[in-house]
Order: C-alpha cells, then sequence, then structure tokens
C-alpha cells in the first residue's frame, strides 16, 4: 500500500480531506502525525507557490509523498481581499471566529447585490522522482450579512456558495465537500491518486 501524508497542521482541514479520500488503496496521515514536523512558513506570492512549499518540504521531512493544499477566498467588494491570505485575514494567531468578524464588519452596508466572493483552492501532489501534479477547485458565492449556524470551520458560516439559501456551515461534510472549492480540487487529485495507488511500485 502506498502512503501519502496530507501537510497541514490543521485538523478541520485534514478531517475534510480525508474523508474525500476514503476508499483509495492508501496510508493516508497528517502532517501533525509525525514528531517534530515543522511549521512551512506561507510566503509565497500565489495559491500554488504556497501549495508547493508545503508539500514539498513535509515530502522532505517525512519521506513520504505529500498533498498539500492552499485556499484562497476573494470578495469583490474588498478589492480581491482576504485573498491568499484568507487564513491569516485577521492577524498571524487569529481564530476562525476572528476572520469571520473582521469580514463580517468590513462587509457592513455592502449591498446584498455586491457581496461576491470566489473561494479557490490549489492541490499540490509531491511524488518524489516523479513530476508533481496540481488540481484546482474554485466555487463561486456570496458573503452572508451575518453568521450561520453549525461548523464554525473557516468563514464556512458567512459564505453561500452560487445556488444555495444556506452557508457551507449548515451543510454536512459530504454535502459541502460535493460542491466546495476544496471538494472539487479533491475529486481532481483523487482520480489522479486512484490510478497512482494501483500502479506497482
Amino acid at each position: 500500500m502506498k502512503r501519502l501524508v496530507v501537510a497541514t497542521h490543521n485538523r478541520d482541514k485534514f478531517a475534510e480531506l480525508q474523508r474525500e479520500l476514503e476508499g483509495l488503496n492508501l496510508e493516508v496521515r497528517a502532517a501533525f502525525d509525525f514528531p517534530g514536523v515543522p511549521g512551512v512558513v506561507e510566503d509565497g506570492a500565489t495559491l500554488e507557490e504556497n501549495s508547493l512549499k508545503k508539500a514539498r518540504e513535509i515530502s522532505d521531512f517525512t519521506g513520504w509523498p505529500a498533498l498539500a493544499d492552499d485556499t484562497g477566498l476573494f470578495v469583490e467588494a474588498l478589492g480581491g481581499q482576504p485573498g491568499i491570505y484568507a487564513a491569516r485575514f485577521a492577524g498571524e494567531k487569529c481564530t476562525y471566529a476572528d476572520n469571520v468578524r473582521k469580514m463580517l464588519d468590513l462587509m457592513r452596508g455592502v449591498a446584498a447585490g455586491k457581496r461576491q466572493a470566489l473561494f479557490r483552492t490549489v492541490i499540490t501532489l509531491y511524488l518524489p522522482g516523479e513530476p508533481t501534479e496540481v488540481f484546482e477547485g474554485r466555487v463561486e458565492g456570496v458573503i452572508s450579512g451575518e453568521a450561520r449556524p453549525g461548523r464554525a470551520f473557516g468563514y464556512d458560516p458567512i459564505f453561500l456558495p452560487e445556488g444555495s439559501s444556506r452557508a457551507f456551515s449548515e451543510m454536512d461534510m459530504d454535502e459541502k465537500n460535493a460542491i466546495s472549492h476544496r471538494g472539487r480540487a479533491v475529486q481532481k487529485a483523487k482520480a489522479f491518486l486512484a490510478r497512482w495507488a494501483s500502479r506497482p511500485a
């Protein structure tokens, strides 16, 4: 069985990715399962650069092939902010709630028809000795005027995907993964991984 490390320290993100990768002939672990694993400084200028850096550095440390994702939220009324800085929009040590609060504060007074936003996820598969593979998923939607109930992961309480009256937080994990930016990127990566995992070592 081939092995794959998901290059993240975020347990919520790992739970979503692990669920999507179920059924593959792979041993999947997270970066935080490896003692002494370093944190990766995300100093790239794009999602692609950050995703590649995370995958490469975690693969180099663990010796395992690595999957890394980087996600950005691009809000039209804010000139594309927070973009690649979505996870640390409210500061380096901010919480999900801090980011949601800052977003709602900045969007206060923005008309309902001008609250469009785009989520993008880029997934990199770093496979030592093989070409690096990159996959992208995206979903358009709007920023709600207040936080909705449910799972408080990232911006899920305030992002309503296009065509839905519910925020991501109000959906169960399978429902969200079927339409989300990360879910769409993972499905593309999963198709490749299914073929890769079945190849002789």
